[in-house]
């Protein structure tokens, strides 16, 4: 930077020093007057406190800047029509540098609006609070969805649901629950998804809410549909064969006791009808266990949960099965990582769960080689367990892959299609998911999330 030899500090200090050699030749001459020593300190403290307000006057600009800065008082100007060319400069640098925080603010308030508007505008419930349980936001999606008009805390949802606040406090991120609300008559299901956010090194909850009842009870009406698809079907299958053979046998013997003259049966007439009578036996039968199933599909036990190592459960599941899968010639294999997993869970009802599975496997494949059952647990990426029952089996086609959790819906002409249905409500017994991937002529997985 060139130095300013015009500036007011400059034309100060050489006064000071021209004032201070006069009063020290006074002070140290024959004749000293003691009115001129006098005059002299006088000027020298009068020169000494213009000094110091040419250098506090700078001290003040930047103070004030500062302060400014610090109270987010950015309308503050400073005059740029001073006479020394450094203090014009450092007030124009000022100004600019106040202008430009100006426009920041414009351009963050104006951001900040903007997705202020699409937070209160979004169809989706979202609630945001404090560790303390302080509300920050919640927009007017989850004000009507809770039916409330204001809301500081969390305590103030106390009205709508202890246990919509049990699992607003309870949820980590990537948690998701249902929560059923009753307002009323009125009964919804919110679904209920957590995110943790740290914000200015607070923790921070954002909550996500949308009211699926409309969703579920469609689900539910399809779901009761296809079971009502499947159900005639299988029944009409049973019946009709029956009620087509007893009309037979019925008219027979209707014929025969309507005659005038008795007339023995003959051996083939004897035939076709212990033969008509047996089919009806066999298909009564076939319908009453197709009844029996049914029922125990609607009656799953409670799982009783304890800790069970996983590495045990599947070499377990290995075990039970060599004499089978050697006799398919499939080669099976076991990975569990890491080898001390467990995992809360009714033993019992989870092997049920993978004996299926395993069993499905089996007869997935066709005459090939290198036949493969893969079984492997692993924590996920939010370190809950899983575990994948693999083949490299034929694969299911599309269209079945969508059915195949539906009761009674069976691939396999000998299925009786309820062991999927009931792994699935087993998973759901456990708070946990039974999912499917598979593609025709690779294989299928089978994934149990817990």
């Amino acid at each position: 930077m060139d130095f300013n030899w015009k500036s007011p500090l400059v034309t100060r200090v050489a006064i000071l020093l021209v004032t201070m050699i006069i009063f020290a030749f006074v002070v140290a001459g024959k004749d000293r007057n003691a009115v001129i020593i006098i005059g002299m300190l006088g000027a020298i403290i009068f020169q000494v406190s213009k000094l110091l307000q040419v250098v506090e006057s700078s001290n003040t600009n930047i103070t004030s800047f500062l302060d400014a800065i610090r109270f987010d008082d950015l309308s503050q100007r400073f005059k740029t029509d001073s006479s020394d060319p450094s203090v014009q400069k450092l007030h124009i640098e000022l100004n600019e540098a106040l202008a430009k925080l100006r426009t920041s603010r414009k351009e963050r308030d104006s951001e900040y609006q903007f997705f202020k508007n699409i937070v209160q505008h979004a169809a989706i419930g979202l609630l945001t609070f404090k560790k303390d349980g302080t509300i920050q936001i919640m927009n007017s999606a989850a004000k009507r969805l809770l039916r409330i008009t204001k809301a500081d805390t969390l305590n103030d949802l106390k009205e709508v649901s202890m246990e919509l606040i049990d699992t607003f406090l309870k949820l980590k991120t990537g948690g998701r629950e249902l929560v059923r609300i009753k307002f009323g008559d009125e009964t919804i299901q919110l679904s209920v998804f957590v995110i943790e956010l740290t914000l200015r090194d607070e923790e921070v909850k954002l909550i996500s809410m949308s009211n699926i009842q409309s969703e579920l009870e469609e689900k539910e009406m399809e779901a009761w549909q296809n079971l009502v698809r499947v159900l005639t079907h299988e029944i009409m299958n049973s019946v009709t064969p029956i009620s087509s053979l007893a009309g037979i046998v019925e008219e027979d013997l209707k014929s025969r006791m309507e005659a005038t003259e008795d007339t023995p049966l003959r051996r083939e007439e004897l035939e076709d009808m212990y033969l008509s009578l047996q089919t009806i036996t066999k298909r009564s039968a076939g319908l009453i266990r197709f009844v029996k199933e049914f029922r125990n599909l609607t009656h799953i036990p409670e799982p009783k949960l304890g800790e069970v190592s996983l590495k045990v459960l599947l070499d377990e599941m290995a075990l039970l099965h060599r004499k089978e899968l050697n006799d398919h010639g499939i080669t099976v294999s076991v990975e569990v990582e890491p080898a001390e997993l467990m995992v809360m869970a009714d033993k019992t009802l989870i092997e049920q769960v993978l004996i299926n599975l395993i069993k499905n496997a089996i007869q997935s494949f066709d005459e090939q080689p290198n036949k493969i059952i893969a079984l492997r647990a692993y924590q996920s990426e939010e370190s809950r367990p899983v575990i994948s029952v693999k083949d490299n089996g034929a694969g299911i086609d599309v269209e079945a892959l969508e059915k195949i959790f539906i009761p009674f819906f069976s691939t396999k002409k000998t299925g009786s299609g309820i062991g999927l249905s009931l792994s699935k409500q087993i998973m759901r017994r456990h708070d946990g998911n039974i999912t499917v991937k598979s593609k025709l002529g690779e294989g299928t997985e089978f994934l149990l999330r817990f």
